[in-house]
């Protein structure tokens, strides 16, 4: 999550203060992603360090305002037009949990996937939810569509994984099914006697 990305353009619609800047940072995301205002005071104090922003006096209640400059403007332009790179992924934990599973001979790693199941499709289910209801009324604003994107992303990403947890269990289970020992085969039965030939009786 690029924290300070989201504050240059937070910025960019005009001067903000730091705990101004967490809070629309929570309305645009629905709180996803929450910040505390040392982490943004953090990267305001880095984006200033970098040029990216100016501290530009005081609001009538005594907070600093921070704006934008044009090298934070080319920077958070550069961000927009760049592509998110997925060569390097962060790492997943569940991902990670699950191929450790497979090789440790303590866990049974079915009991690992179907617990993830289910907490996996009570947050989808969850986020459906949440979904519905800010559908009852039209967005009214440019927060609530973002944040409507947001939960759409988070609906889908939960169906994904539910769909990956079910390929797992699935794929484990011809594994297993491929290691386990092939019986050994009967002998094929004997062959039956050959029925006695009776001979007719000769009559003299």
């Amino acid at each position: 999550m690029s924290i300070r990305h989201g504050l240059l353009a937070l910025l960019e619609r005009g001067p903000r203060y730091g705990s101004q800047l967490r809070t629309e940072f929570e309305s645009r995301t629905g709180a996803t992603w929450p910040l505390n205002v040392g982490q943004v005071y953090t990267t305001l104090s880095r984006l200033e360090r970098d040029g990216m922003v100016v501290q530009d006096g005081e609001d009538e209640a005594g907070h600093t305002l921070y704006v934008i400059t044009d090298t934070g403007r080319d920077e958070l332009k550069a961000w927009f037009e760049r592509p998110v790179d997925r060569t390097s992924p962060a790492r997943d934990e569940l991902a990670i949990k699950l191929a450790m599973a497979v090789g440790a001979t303590a866990v049974d790693i079915r009991n690992v996937i179907q617990s993830q199941r289910r907490h996996t499709v009570k947050a989808m289910q969850d986020y459906t939810r949440l979904k519905a209801q800010a559908l009852e009324t039209t967005p009214a604003d440019r927060d609530e569509v973002a944040w409507l994107l947001v939960l759409e992303q988070l609906i889908f990403q939960t169906e994904a994984e539910a769909r990956w947890l079910n390929h797992c269990e699935a794929r484990l289970i011809r594994l297993s099914s491929a290691a386990a020992p092939r019986p050994e085969s009967a002998p094929p039965p004997a062959p039956a006697p050959a029925p006695a030939h009776s001979h007719p009786r000769r009559h003299d």
